[in-house]
């Protein structure tokens, strides 16, 4: 199970969801959404709440993320070249797909940092989906909490493949939580 958190701008265009649900189940933890709108083109910023990662897609129908969800991330996992085995268990864990309202203001802080740092990527990357793609990958490379101390800082395209490798360590053929 994996939780979408949504913006409230984002909450009313989805299914209804519950006020209250359990953390998710997977290594990435939940996702926060926000919809932005960068020349005029609506877009989604997903961010997971354990390690930053970032996907962007355009916001299209946004009654249908829940059933798109699973699939955007394990294109984004792909991306990183995260092991198969790895990518096909954090997606099996999705199932089901709920929706909340968010909780958590510092992944809030960071999704509006990311979100005001998107129009400038996407100035020079372009917006066909290798633009939307180099921008999510520079959201990768960017340090979260870069105001703490060194051990605490965040690198979303380092911590998500290690957060997936705990949690999913594979051994003997099949998937077990770590």
């Amino acid at each position: 199970m994996v939780v979408l958190r949504a913006t409230q701008r984002v909450l009313r265009r989805l299914p209804p969801g519950r006020q209250e649900v359990a953390d998710s189940e997977t290594a990435l933890g939940d996702w926060y959404v926000n919809r932005l709108i960068v020349a005029r083109q609506p877009l989604l910023l997903l961010l997971s709440s354990r390690s930053f990662l970032a996907v962007l897609t355009p916001a299209r129908d946004i009654r249908l993320l829940p059933a798109q969800f699973p699939g955007l991330v394990a294109d984004r996992l792909h991306r990183l070249e995260i092991p198969t085995a790895l990518v096909q268990a954090e997606v099996a864990a999705m199932d089901p797909v709920l929706t909340a309202p968010t909780r958590d203001r510092s992944v809030l802080g960071i999704l509006v940092d990311f979100t005001r740092s998107i129009p400038y990527y996407l100035a020079r990357s372009g917006w066909d989906g290798a633009g939307l793609r180099r921008a999510v990958d520079q959201l990768a490379g960017t340090p979260c909490h870069a105001s703490r101390r060194a051990d605490e800082v965040v690198f979303p395209d380092a911590v998500a493949p290690k957060l997936l490798k705990d949690r999913w360590q594979i051994g003997l053929g099949r998937a077990h939580s770590g």
